[in-house]
């Protein structure tokens, strides 16, 4: 599952590195902190890679930046753990690169053109009062 997310780079964890049977590998974890609705929240990612570690290391804190990345989750002694693996990162409003073959296009829809459409009115309604409430009168509970 491929997904993106726009927010500021939180901070950075330290780089992880060893050495496995295909040969040598790197990690480095981030926090990147983004708009939840009213609220903000934040994720932990994982740049794993030489490339993708040398790529984050061109961001700094503050940083508004945009992940693509994969959801990933697996299972270790009757536990289930996320992974978010970034698989590109990019300064927040950048545009993403056209896709290389037809099999990754998405669906085209029409382009707009002119000014665009002005923001809906928000309308505000009064406060309900004890006359609002239904009803009978006589009755003592309160439902």
């Amino acid at each position: 599952m491929a997904l993106e997310l726009e927010g500021t780079l939180r901070q950075k964890l330290g780089v992880q590195s060893g050495t496995s049977a295909r040969g040598q590998w790197a990690k480095q974890e981030f926090i990147l902190e983004f708009p939840d609705g009213n609220f903000t929240a934040q994720a932990c990612f994982t740049a794993w890679g030489q490339d993708k570690v040398a790529e984050l290391d061109k961001y700094q804190v503050g940083d508004k930046i945009k992940v693509s990345f994969n959801l990933k989750a697996r299972e270790y002694n009757g536990r289930w753990y996320n992974d978010l693996q970034i698989w590109r990162l990019a300064p927040a409003g950048a545009a993403a690169p056209a896709p290389s073959s037809p099999a990754q296009t998405s669906p085209s829809f029409p382009a707009q053109t002119g000014n665009p459409a002005p923001a809906a009115p928000t309308y505000e309604a009064p406060a309900p009062t004890l006359d609002d409430m239904p009803g009978d009168d006589t009755e003592d509970l309160p439902f």
